[in-house]
């Protein structure tokens, strides 16, 4: 046995958690358990699931992607946790892969692989994390083509909750999702205080799946980007220094108003001023101790991962093409 559970959080798209579910059980090297914390569907995939083989948790309403991951962290009794939504499918020897991972690179506490569009397989959907000083990640890689640029592993970071695998024991030393998060950016946060805690992960591209991207709530929706919007600022507030607007306002300003342009541009824009909103309301009480963030903010430690981030994701974006937002947002900054 692999000594690996697959965490799933899901909320209804029968038919996409049954396409997962199916490539799972073709794994060349299979999970002790896959476990489905099912977030109040209404589309049966609860009692899908379970017919499939899969152990499955209800939580009796949608709790958010947080809330049910750590439910399955807690639930979960092997070494290694898989985190996989429920949009993706994985190649064959997509758990094999990741799990000899870090053989490669001894102290690796989590891996992530190649994730290709579902609609596009000669695309990026995404590969690890990257952030910017204002306090806004990008998914690296996304909708670029595949090439060399993305076939060398290389030491992370941050590892997306999309489809990684991490040791249990992490979420002992770092503590679990923080579920004020609620969805959206969460992995993010998590990078970050293990980031501070000198916790790396590593990107292998032989791991391979596929991601449908945006399949419970679809891209830039209302919600999405309400919470999207609240959670740039609330990373902010729980991370960065007291004085951090000294420091990093203009950033922060650049990076998250160009977002919300984005989100006008595609007609979101109401929600992205409520978001902002319910983040300056909420900004106070995410400063305040919890188990993510009891040491207080090291500006020296945080400042050197915030720079040495962002110039990856620079000379990337220089590599490999600008996007618009990227481009608008080093030319300001």
């Amino acid at each position: 046995m692999s000594g690996a559970t697959v965490i799933v959080p899901n909320w209804n798209r029968r038919e996409l958690l049954r396409r997962l579910l199916e490539s799972l059980k073709r794994q060349t090297q299979p999970a002790d358990e896959v476990l489905v914390v099912d977030n109040g569907s209404e589309d049966g995939s609860a009692a899908m699931a379970a017919g499939e083989g899969a152990r499955v948790i209800q939580m009796g309403w949608n709790s958010g992607f947080c809330r049910a991951v750590n439910r399955g962290i807690q639930e979960a009794r092997t070494p290694w946790l898989a985190v996989v939504n429920n949009d993706v499918e994985p190649d064959r020897d997509w758990l094999a892969q990741l799990m000899a991972a870090p053989a490669r690179q001894p102290g690796t506490q989590f891996v992530t692989g190649k994730l290709l569009s579902a609609k596009r397989r000669d695309l990026i959907d995404g590969s690890y994390d990257a952030i910017c000083r204002g306090g806004c990640p990008w998914r690296v890689g996304h909708g670029r083509p595949d090439g060399t640029e993305w076939d060398a592993p290389r030491i992370i970071r941050f590892a997306p909750f999309t489809a990684a695998l991490f040791r249990a024991e992490l979420f002992e030393k770092v503590g679990l999702l923080d579920e004020r998060f609620h969805s959206f950016l969460e992995d993010v946060d998590f990078g970050l205080r293990c980031a501070m805690k000198g916790y790396e992960g590593i990107y292998i591209p032989e791991a391979v799946a596929y991601h449908a991207g945006s399949a419970s709530l679809g891209e830039w929706h209302a919600d999405a980007v309400r919470l999207i919007a609240r959670n740039q600022l609330l990373l902010v507030a729980k991370h960065y220094p007291k004085k951090w607007v000294l420091r990093y306002g203009w950033a922060v300003f650049a990076a998250q108003s160009l977002w919300g342009l984005l989100a006008l541009r595609h007609g979101a824009g109401l929600a992205f001023l409520l978001g902002k909103m319910d983040g300056l309301r909420q900004a106070g009480a995410m400063r305040r101790p919890t188990a993510g963030n009891t040491e207080g903010p090291d500006q020296e430690r945080l400042g050197t991962i915030l720079e040495e981030s962002e110039r990856e994701l620079l000379e990337l974006q220089q590599r490999t093409g600008f996007d618009f937002y990227w481009r608008l947002y080093f030319a300001l900054t």
